[in-house]
């Protein structure tokens, strides 16, 4: 049934765009068009809707907050442009894009990290052409900046379709770790440096009754077997399996991930409900009520009181380290990752955008690149406070974290913005290993023409692997082998053979960027 209401999304998103075409494209797109400057305003009001990311921050309304007033009162009411935010859930936003294209109500912005998602919209004839002149005319400074990325990566089928954000190369995605049962389990931190390290820990945590190593339940966003690839990588085997938005259940590093986590299941050592933990805020209750030692999460400054202070609450005397590079590695294995391409948010604009919405929104993205601008919005002032990623939803259109002058700079921003109160340390340790595993980020392939089965089976393949991943962790040892070998023979059946053969094709073509 829902890939049926997939496919019918899919072919009201190709009849609404055969209906109306690219009628909102700029027509006059030849080199020394004469632009309307509308620096005093536009004559008549415009409505943007821009998109923003929901996370399911307590007590947040992402669409309607001090900051989107913020916006509309320096930004909109100067510009005659009434700001609209339309809320995304983050670990739903395929979905929710689906429902709003074929819908046609979709903001003006489509916007996604993965680029075969992206190439996906402009395959499903969602997104209108762009005109790279009129982006510079509207935008000068922030097409200055990114022009780089628009002439290598946004073009499809020599047409002009993407534009991107900046991306300064930093993560502050880790692992934090109750520092105080690690060592009351007679190890120190630091000698967590391989995964059989980790897991006797584990049992050592189980033997003194303090509690299991956290896991939230996997969707949308896989990249949990880098840790048992093999390195150097096979670069056939990456072309064809490493994807961001579909499960690779088939592949060998995926299998010893899943025996890994099935050995921690069975001997107790993982959260024995992790399938019910479906969100961050459910992972992170079990961690600060105690019952979780692990908890995955981006470090900010803005944590100390919902995780490290909350923790304290619970467990008095409670403290927290960041997880050392290799506590997830198997032995012979090194500590790979996702690598990002230079770019960072892909956006198109949407086919139900006018002309002057389009001239309108690169008129906000200008505005919102500007450092005075920025750094309201990225440092809160004036009564704008900070959600618990800094706002970042807001401005991740222009770049995706701090824009410093240079590396010192940089890194000592990152440090502040990651930096909890009493932790600071924190900071550091997952600086320190970001640059440390530079080496082994590798970026997944970039595919620069549609695959219709990923469009097709993905929605699907992502409720079918969560169901088949939890049924093999929790499956009896003896029963692993056989329980994996069923799931995979489903997981092919259900379509994802189907876009393992369509990739095949797409790189045999030389279709896509390593």
């Amino acid at each position: 049934m829902k890939r049926f209401l997939v496919l019918f999304l899919i072919l009201a998103v190709a009849a609404s765009v055969f209906a109306g075409g690219n009628r909102n494209t700029e027509t006059a797109a030849a080199a020394g068009t004469a632009f309307t400057s509308y620096a005093s305003g536009f004559p008549q009001r415009v409505t943007i809707s821009i998109p923003v990311y929901d996370r399911a921050y307590q007590g947040l309304d992402v669409t309607n907050n001090a900051l989107t007033r913020w916006v509309q009162s320096e930004f909109g009411n100067k510009y005659n442009v009434t700001v609209n935010y339309v809320a995304v859930g983050r670990s739903t936003e395929y979905q929710d894009y689906l429902q709003m294209l074929a819908a046609r109500r979709a903001p003006n912005i489509v916007m996604h990290y993965d680029m075969p998602i992206a190439v996906n919209y402009y395959g499903l004839g969602a997104l209108q052409e762009i005109n790279w002149d009129e982006i510079a005319f509207y935008a000068p400074n922030f097409y200055n900046q990114t022009k780089g990325m628009i002439q290598q990566y946004g073009t499809l089928d020599n047409k002009k379709m993407f534009f991107f954000a900046e991306r300064p190369v930093s993560d502050n995605f880790t692992t934090l770790v109750r520092k105080d049962w690690v060592e009351r389990a007679g190890y120190r931190v630091d000698q967590l440096t391989n995964l059989e390290t980790f897991n006797q820990m584990l049992l050592k945590w189980k033997e003194l009754g303090l509690g299991t190593m956290g896991h939230r339940l996997l969707m949308n966003n896989y990249t949990y077997s880098y840790a048992f690839r093999d390195w150097p990588i096979n670069a056939a085997e990456r072309n064809l399996y490493s994807e961001l938005s579909v499960a690779d259940l088939t592949t060998n590093a995926s299998k010893e991930w899943l025996r890994d986590m099935n050995w921690k299941y069975n001997n107790g050592v993982l959260d024995q409900e992790f399938f019910l933990r479906n969100d961050d805020a459910k992972a992170q209750a079990e961690f600060v009520a105690g019952r979780t030692g692990t908890f995955d999460m981006y470090l900010l400054s803005a944590r100390r009181e919902d995780v490290m202070l909350a923790t304290q609450r619970n467990s008095p005397g409670a403290d927290f380290a960041v997880l050392p590079v290799g506590w997830n590695v198997p032995q012979g294995k090194v500590a790979q990752s996702r690598g990002y391409w230079q770019f960072g948010m892909i956006m198109g604009i949407s086919n139900n955008t006018t002309e002057i919405q389009r001239r309108a929104i690169w008129m906000f993205l200008e505005w919102m690149n500007t450092p005075a601008v920025l750094d309201v919005l990225q440092k809160g002032t004036n009564g704008i406070g900070l959600t618990q990623n800094n706002n970042k939803d807001y401005w991740c259109l222009v770049v995706e974290s701090a824009r410093e002058p240079n590396e010192d700079a940089f890194w000592a921003a990152q440090r502040a913005l990651m930096a909890p109160q009493g932790w600071e340390s924190l900071a550091d340790d997952v600086i320190r290993n970001y640059r440390a595993t530079a080496q082994w980020r590798t970026p997944d392939p970039l595919f620069t023409v549609p695959i219709p089965a990923i469009t097709q089976y993905r929605a699907d393949l992502n409720v079918l692997f969560q169901e088949l991943y939890v049924r093999i962790v929790r499956a009896p040892t003896a029963q692993f082998e056989t329980v994996y070998a069923e799931a995979v023979r489903q997981y092919n059946a259900a379509g994802y053979q189907a876009i393992i053969d369509e990739k095949r094709q797409v790189i045999q073509a030389g279709n896509f960027i390593q």
